[in-house]
């Protein structure tokens, strides 16, 4: 945090985080039963709407002292303040001296939002206006490959936040893609990733976008390079054809142009941008080709319609706020490990392994602002699967486990497939679902069905379980971009009052330092001398022996 901005209390030691560990050993005993049972009107006093998503979180382990208590917290760690330094672009991510300004990736162009003294969003709409250019002519078919044939396949070749959100994205919005074109996405090491995606392609139809913004990423150019070799083998190794063929998503022009790509097919993000927040930048090049400009500029409208909420509204109407404060809730005074994100929307089946992302590398931090050990957990581990499927393998654990398990249900009012009664009975069991976690069976109802004694007590749901459900009316771009932007945000309200940095991740880099390392180790014809530990210099030995008798 710049200096303008006053470094956090420790959270634990604010009064509303000591008066909420009494009020929770006060609430801890208290049943959802109860809690409906004093209020009928629960239901309808805790829900909450804006900009199309309705949260109703009436089936939370809160009352009305609980939430004053937590927007209490919220006010003393100053998450007002902390949203604006970040909308006027401070450097908010200050390990790395950045700002994070992911939200003007998808400001309007009338807007203004700067960094480092400059209004960035003309720059924004830049890339955009370039980016709709090029999916337009690969979705008409004006773009021709090497050979003068029309793009019929895109592969997206990243890691991280450049797989994860254009995956996501394509998948969640195929229903709105161009079907003439088939996507594929590329981004684990494991050479069977690249050659599943590639093997059945033909290269003179295919259009390869290699997103690495320095272009050295270890992942992303092993693969790039895989792909350069299967494209120069099947079009007569004519290194002119990689310049029909391959579009970087990068900044580094002269790594890029030694590729062989023409830097005129080179877009463009910036270093505020953080690959978890990179979706709606030029990372989102395959979305943008795969649903059209005019489908993608709804998604980005709906992630600014959330930016704008969040800005704007009081913490008690702030929909982002209020599901943070309840994850932050849960993790630290019931000390729930997981949190459990259940989209009963098929095309939504990859939103899930993108929350883990947005979460997890954000939020998944040790060290306050401070440089100090946090005094309490944070990050918890967010996963899931599309509904029903979850219900006939994890959900067991959910209702009748040990360990509790909050969970966030997203449906949708009207089914993008109108099929028979599947909707209806899709719906149905979300709603099934939230209320057996909540109110559960006792042991008088199990047996007033006529549950033989000695099985009653496998038959009883303790409930309390904690749900969310949040609604909306359908799947679209626009509704995509709004429950995107409503976990960003969530995200940075924990890592505000958790008083960390939300947006560095040096966790993921001692990893690839040390496999830098190794690498040559492995690939060396002469014995290498290693100076690991035991473990690590035994499992190379055992590696090296078997790779060369393979």
């Amino acid at each position: 945090m710049q200096a303008t901005m006053d470094p956090l209390k420790s959270t634990s030691k604010k009064s509303a985080w000591v008066d909420l560990a009494a009020h929770y050993e006060k609430l801890r005993g208290m049943h959802l039963r109860q809690l409906f049972k004093e209020d009928p009107k629960r239901g309808e006093r805790y829900t909450l709407e804006a900009t199309g998503l309705l949260l109703d979180y009436s089936k939370n382990l809160v009352t009305d002292e609980t939430l004053e208590l937590l927007f209490r917290l919220a006010a003393e760690s100053n998450l007002q303040d902390h949203i604006e330094a970040m909308f006027r672009g401070e450097k908010i991510n200050f390990t790395e001296n950045r700002a994070v300004l992911h939200t003007a990736l998808r400001a309007p162009r009338h807007a203004s939002m700067m960094a480092g003294g400059e209004n960035v969003v003309p720059k924004v709409h830049a890339v955009l206006d370039r980016m709709a250019h090029l999916s337009a002519q690969v979705r008409n078919g004006e773009w021709r490959g090497h050979t003068g044939k029309r793009i019929r396949n895109v592969v997206n070749i990243g890691i991280g936040g450049s797989d994860l959100g254009p995956v996501m994205a394509y998948e969640a919005l195929k229903y709105y893609s161009d079907r003439s074109i088939r996507f594929r996405f590329v981004s684990n090491i494991d050479g069977a990733d690249i050659l599943e995606a590639l093997r059945d392609l033909d290269p003179a139809e295919t259009l390869l976008l290699v997103s690495s913004k320095t272009f050295t990423t270890l992942e992303t150019m092993a693969n790039a390079r895989t792909a350069r070799g299967w494209l120069l083998a099947g079009l007569g190794g004519d290194e002119k054809a990689i310049a029909g063929h391959f579009v970087a998503i990068s900044t580094n022009a002269p790594e890029v142009a030694k590729f062989g790509i023409d830097t005129a097919n080179m877009f463009e993000f910036w270093d505020w941008v953080g690959g978890r927040y990179s979706m709606s930048s030029a990372i989102g090049l395959s979305t943008m080709i795969a649903i059209g400009e005019e489908n993608f500029r709804a998604m980005l409208s709906g992630l600014h319609q959330m930016d704008e909420h969040f800005r704007t509204a009081p913490a008690a109407q702030n929909l982002p706020a209020l599901l943070g404060l309840l994850g932050l809730w849960y993790s630290d005074f019931f000390g729930a490990q997981t949190v459990a994100v259940l989209p009963y929307e098929h095309y939504l089946k990859r939103f899930p392994a993108y929350l883990q992302q947005l979460t997890m590398e954000s939020n998944g931090k040790s060290i306050t602002r401070a440089g100090k050990n946090v005094a309490h957990d944070t990050g918890p581990i967010y996963w899931g699967e599309p509904g029903t499927n979850g219900q006939h393998s994890f959900y067991q654990l959910i209702h009748q486990g040990t360990r509790l398990i909050p969970c966030d249900f997203i449906a949708f009012a009207k089914p993008i497939h109108a099929v028979g009664p599947h909707h209806d009975m899709l719906i149905a069991n979300v709603f099934a679902q939230a209320e057996a976690l909540a109110f559960g069976k006792t042991a008088a109802q199990a047996e007033a069905e006529g549950t033989p004694q000695w099985l009653v007590p496998h038959r009883v749901f303790a409930g309390n379980r904690p749900s969310n459900v949040i609604l909306a009316e359908r799947l679209t771009p626009e509704i995509l971009g709004k429950l995107v932007a409503l976990y960003e945000h969530a995200v940075f309200t924990q890592g505000v009052i958790w008083d960390i940095d939300s947006f560095d991740q040096w966790g993921v880099e001692l990893g690839k330092v040390l496999a830098q390392r190794i690498i040559p180790e492995l690939e060396s014809a002469a014995e290498p001398k290693l100076a690991h530990d035991s473990s690590t210099n035994n499992l190379i030995r055992y590696y090296r022996k078997h790779k060369e008798t393979a």
